[in-house]
């Protein structure tokens, strides 16, 4: 089920999400959603990211070099 979020936004930024809708063939409702979609999922790609770096960090992983990685896919 949907859920329906209003926000309020100077002029000068509506505008710019029109004509960038406009541009891009969708309403602005559709392309506001969009942009918090990838947003939402930068934020995800972010947090996994820190997480495998404190991962290497605290010597739970390690970093192989490709030459490493590749001759191990061989054995």
């Amino acid at each position: 089920m949907n859920k329906r979020v209003t926000i309020e936004m100077p002029e000068e930024i509506h505008a710019l999400v029109a004509a960038e809708a406009a541009r891009g063939g969708v309403a602005p409702d559709a392309y506001v959603l969009d942009l918090v979609v990838q947003k939402l999922e930068d934020l995800h790609d972010i947090a996994l990211a820190e997480a495998a770096l404190e991962r290497i960090r605290s010597g739970e992983s390690k970093v192989v070099s490709a030459e490493e990685f590749w001759r191990d896919l061989d054995d």
